[in-house]
């Protein structure tokens, strides 16, 4: 029992021991963390210490030659001394604290004068920074504005030389020009009188000034001969040339009213005189722009004559060709409209026959007037070449429409005529073969020619006289004229076959009746069958007649019918 009494007293001894070693531990891990982080805050502090405000305000010192440098001066130290004096030793004190709360393990209020302490130190900093950057604008603004106004003094000699190489360009702007460049050698003057006494503000204003100066002079140098050019030679010769070409093609019968040329060109005239007035302004906006406007407009005039001339010749062309069209057309037209009363007495035209040659008789009388119209147009030179080529070949579309619907009245009235041609060569062939029929029906001398031959012969003679009656009627109803026809033929046809068959049948019997003669005394069968045979021939039944046959010598020989069908086609 005492055993186990010291066992466990053992053990929370040890657990005891164990846990107050683990809190050491935390403990002195805080404490660590809280030092470095107090390290840091001093490293920071004596880094916004070293900023070199002071070294910078040296520097400002002996620059000093005016009233607006030496007040900024004053309030620069003002700021510098209160970042030193009150806000670092602030800072001082804060960190002093610190130390104490961290000595006294104090971590709770810790936390919180470290979070404070860094945003004192923050603020400090960005001050002197802001500081810093204020006193180098000043001490550093020689150098600056120096690099600048260098690479101005570069174009400005670039600019400079490009004048004096080529002078003669600038014309009657010689002058001007050149004051512009003697007031950008007044401002590099004006640069270095205050650069000498420190005046940076000024400085700005001078640089800025020197650069808008030097682009527009840029601008200027280069565009200023083009100007000129354009404005004082390139246009006004381009105006002279439209002029001349104008007078000679209205000389020569020309319209080009239209072009509204005279009052372009005085127009012309006074924007060339506007643009050089803003030349003389030295203002350039706006005016290149304009000037290739005016050169385009010249430039398309030329396309437009150059457009009314080959207008002109294949108006020439064209109307030449349409003329006589037009004249066949209205020839053609006028024939068929003369013939129309026998034409109407001859066939049984539809409504939409007559409507069409009647529409189309219309519309040529239209198309009549409106070329007269266009010809009185160019008679009077009243309208330009262009316009006259679209109306000849407006005028020559709505002929060949109207020519196609013409040929449409006349294919109809052309196939009538075709289709009584036609039906009376028809009717010749159609007799003619029918006469065959019946001399051929006559020449094979049938003991008996069946009833239905002579009603087929019947119907084919009636539906001749059919097609006589409709080729003698007038007018010609041409669909029942056709009607007539296709049945004729039909039944003379069906006649035909009829005739062929039943001749063609009545010798296979004939045929076979004879084959079989020389099996009569020896087959009873046969002499029987062939009686019969004979019997239905005389009677006209030679389909009949010829089956008998075949049957009844088919058990002598089993080839009968074959050999006849040989012997029929030889």
């Amino acid at each position: 029992m005492q055993g186990q009494f010291l066992i466990i007293g053992s053990a929370v001894v040890l657990s005891l021991v164990i846990v107050i070693v683990i809190l050491h531990f935390v403990k002195r891990a805080e404490t660590k963390y809280y030092r470095n982080k107090l390290k840091k805050l001093e490293i920071e502090r004596n880094q916004v210490a070293s900023t070199p405000v002071l070294l910078e305000l040296s520097k400002v010192e002996p620059i000093i030659k005016n009233d607006r440098l030496e007040e900024k001066y004053n309030k620069w130290q003002e700021k510098f001394t209160d970042i030193r004096e009150k806000r670092l030793t602030l800072i001082d004190d804060m960190l002093i604290d610190l130390d104490i709360y961290v000595d006294k393990r104090d971590y709770k209020n810790c936390g919180y004068r470290i979070a404070k302490t860094e945003i004192e130190i923050y603020k400090v900093r960005e001050a002197a920074e802001h500081l810093l950057e204020e006193i180098k604008d000043i001490t550093l603004s020689e150098e600056k504005y120096r690099a600048i106004v260098i690479k101005l003094k570069t174009k400005y000699r670039e600019l400079n030389k490009e004048f004096n190489e080529h002078r003669e360009l600038y014309g009657f702007m010689q002058e001007s020009v050149e004051l512009q460049l003697e007031n950008i050698e007044k401002r590099f003057l004006d640069f270095e009188k205050v650069m000498e006494s420190n005046d940076y503000n000024e400085v700005v204003h001078i640089c800025k000034a020197l650069d808008n100066m030097i682009d527009h002079m840029d601008i200027l140098i280069r565009e200023l001969p083009d100007v000129l050019l354009m404005a004082q030679t390139i246009i006004p010769n381009r105006m002279k040339e439209v002029e001349s070409t104008y007078k000679d093609m209205t000389e020569k019968g020309y319209v080009l009213d239209y072009l509204n040329i005279e009052y372009n060109i005085e127009e012309s005239k006074k924007n060339i005189e506007s643009i050089l007035d803003k030349v003389k302004m030295i203002n350039l906006e706006g005016c290149m722009f304009d000037l290739r406007t005016l050169l385009e407009y010249y430039d398309s005039l030329f396309v437009d004559f150059e457009k009314e001339r080959l207008s002109r010749k294949v108006y020439e062309e064209t109307v030449k060709d349409f003329e006589k069209r037009l004249e066949k057309t209205n020839q053609l037209v006028s024939d068929v409209y003369a013939q129309m009363d026998d034409i109407k007495s001859m066939y049984d035209l539809s409504d939409e026959d007559v409507d069409i040659i009647d529409a189309v008789n219309k519309i040529l009388v239209v198309i009549n007037d409106d070329y007269k119209k266009m010809i009185l147009k160019d008679e009077s030179k009243s309208c330009p070449y262009s316009l006259l080529n679209e109306e000849v070949d407006n005028l020559t579309n709505r002929l060949i429409d109207m020519e196609q619907q013409f040929d449409k009245a006349l294919k109809s009235l052309g196939n009538m005529y075709d289709d009584e041609v036609r039906a009376r060569e028809q009717l010749g062939e159609i007799e003619e073969f029918l006469k065959k029929c019946k001399n051929k029906i006559r020449s094979y001398r049938l003991p008996v020619v069946a009833e239905a031959y002579y009603v087929q012969l019947s119907e084919a003679r009636e539906a001749l006289e059919e097609v006589r009656k409709e080729l003698d009627r007038k007018p010609i109803v041409i669909k029942t004229l056709n009607t007539r026809v296709d049945t004729a033929r039909d039944l003379v046809l069906k006649l035909y076959n009829t005739t062929n068959e039943m001749i063609k049948t009545a010798q296979l019997a004939e045929m076979a009746i004879v084959y079989a003669n020389r099996y009569r005394s020896s087959y009873d069968e046969v002499d029987k069958g062939l009686a019969d045979a004979e019997d239905k021939f005389y009677r006209g039944e030679y389909r009949e007649s010829l089956d008998i046959s075949i049957k009844s010598t088919s058990v002598v020989d089993e080839n009968i019918y074959r050999k006849l069908l040989s012997v029929y086609d030889k």
